[in-house]
């Protein structure tokens, strides 16, 4: 393998980016215990993390609300200055931030390095957006009276971010928040720590115990609860949340379908794919899970596919000629070796890759195709979060609409067309909160982001964003 090294001081020009302490009310501490971080690319531990408890949790939570009683009060430009000042530091540690997402993530350093511009952009974007916190004069039926509306910070808010984008959601959620004038306690993932904690700015505390976790979503001073994750875990905190009626937003899992209709452009859907499906080796949650491809062109673009996926090298991260780096751990390695397998069972064909590669130390997986996928294989109920790419065929619009929206998920979706009524009519058919219309590329800091379904509730990013952080104030003035 690549040069990799094999810790993180080796690896960064700045070590002062490395903590491996909780940040609680404006110091590091120290938790009862640790917790080892692994380089997925070598399975060896580059850091043992803080564990904290409950007690800690509520430490963090009345520190936040302490706070928050003065920070809800600094101007909306104030705070601008503050994330603008935050966003260029990010920018001027870029190679280092890369470099330790990619140690603890496994995701290519080019991957990553793009993360740090991408998660920096949502600071920037919300920077902006604080000073346009509007709100609303309504005139009003009564004579002598005028109805204002206000926009007002929620209060402490629970952040619990996922580890396949360990900056760029953290921003994203912290960017708004911090614009709204909330203060913060973030649960970072376990499997990707050290990213959330050299990019701390208020309070993140930091442990694996998820007893301990459940303050956040339960404790009464905390408004407001922000979580990006799998379906399951997501509902769960949504109903502990709401014993105390908490404003929750969700970002859950997807089973995105990534639709190529005949009168597509060939190199463009297919390039498509690489950048959709094989994002983070196939680890986001809006990659295109299910690839369905119209019955004329099938054969052309699966071999358009597979010569393209031909190219792909998978090893360490930091190696420059790596396409593709390892899983971030072996439950997804297992788990994407069971889709293919179930998939092959019922009578799909592997065209290429699948192979679990044991001979390297860490968490590799080849990236997958196969052909002949149907709709009662675990490829197409399930989130594979891996490299697998399954196609499946279809020979009308109707029939492929019908099966892309059979699932209780409605992320992210995808189509390929040439055809302007086509794109209207799918667009407005995909049962799902975003699509992307001739791109595999839909995230950006000016776009809303967010599912419908089981796939969540509120959106992340764009003029909408900051709201999910405010709560709407209704003044009536009288007697004027």
């Amino acid at each position: 393998m690549h040069n990799h090294p094999s810790t993180l001081a080796a690896a960064l020009k700045d070590t002062s980016l490395i903590h491996e302490q909780a940040f609680i009310g404006g110091k590091w501490v120290s938790g009862s215990s640790t917790y080892p971080v692994y380089d997925p690319a070598t399975n060896g531990i580059i850091a043992n993390i803080a564990n904290l408890g409950a007690s800690d949790f509520t430490t963090a939570i009345e520190h936040a609300q302490t706070s928050f009683k003065d920070f809800k009060n600094t101007s909306e430009t104030d705070r601008a200055k503050m994330l603008h000042a935050w966003a260029a530091l990010i920018r001027k540690h870029a190679k280092d931030l890369g470099i330790l997402l990619t140690m603890e993530n496994g995701k290519t350093l080019a991957e990553a390095e793009g993360e740090v511009e991408y998660g920096a952009s949502f600071i920037t974007w919300f920077a902006e957006e604080a000073i346009r916190s509007y709100g609303d004069v309504i005139p009003s039926q009564h004579k002598g009276s005028a109805n204002l509306v206000l926009r007002q910070p929620i209060g402490v808010c629970g952040i619990i971010a996922p580890w396949n984008f360990p900056i760029a959601m953290i921003t994203r959620k912290l960017g708004p928040a911090i614009a709204a004038g909330c203060t913060v306690v973030v649960k970072p993932p376990s499997e990707t720590p050290l990213c959330t904690l050299a990019l701390t700015a208020l309070a993140v505390v930091t442990t694996r115990d998820r007893a301990a976790v459940e303050i956040l979503y339960t404790h009464p001073l905390v408004k407001k609860v922000s979580f990006t994750g799998s379906t399951g875990v997501g509902k769960l905190i949504t109903e502990k949340a709401a014993g105390t009626m908490k404003k929750v937003s969700m970002e859950l899992g997807g089973n995105a379908p990534y639709i190529v209709f005949d009168d597509a452009d060939l190199e463009i859907a297919v390039d498509g794919v690489l950048a959709c499906k094989f994002r983070c080796s196939g680890q986001t949650c809006v990659c295109a899970n299910r690839l369905y491809v119209q019955k004329g062109i099938h054969d052309a673009f699966v071999e358009k596919l597979l010569k393209k996926m031909s190219k792909l090298k998978i090893g360490s991260g930091l190696d420059p000629s790596v396409t593709h780096g390892p899983l971030v751990n072996r439950a997804g390695v297992t788990k994407t070796r069971q889709h293919i397998d179930d998939a092959l069972s019922k009578g799909a064909k592997l065209v290429v890759g699948g192979k679990v590669r044991d001979d390297l130390d860490g968490y590799f997986i080849e990236p997958a195709l196969i052909t002949g996928a149907k709709q009662n294989m675990l490829v197409a109920k399930e989130e594979t979060f891996g490299p697998l790419a399954p196609v499946f065929m279809f020979e009308t619009e109707e029939e492929v609409v019908s099966m892309a929206n059979d699932t209780e998920f409605g992320l992210a979706g995808y189509f390929f067309s040439n055809d302007l009524r086509r794109v209207w009519r799918v667009a407005k058919a995909l049962e799902v909160g975003m699509v992307g219309v001739n791109t595999g590329k839909i995230s950006a800091a000016e776009s809303p982001f967010g599912g419908i379904k089981e796939s969540g509730l509120g959106k992340e990013g764009s003029k909408y964003g900051l709201a999910e952080f405010q709560v709407m104030k209704s003044v009536t003035l009288g007697n004027l």
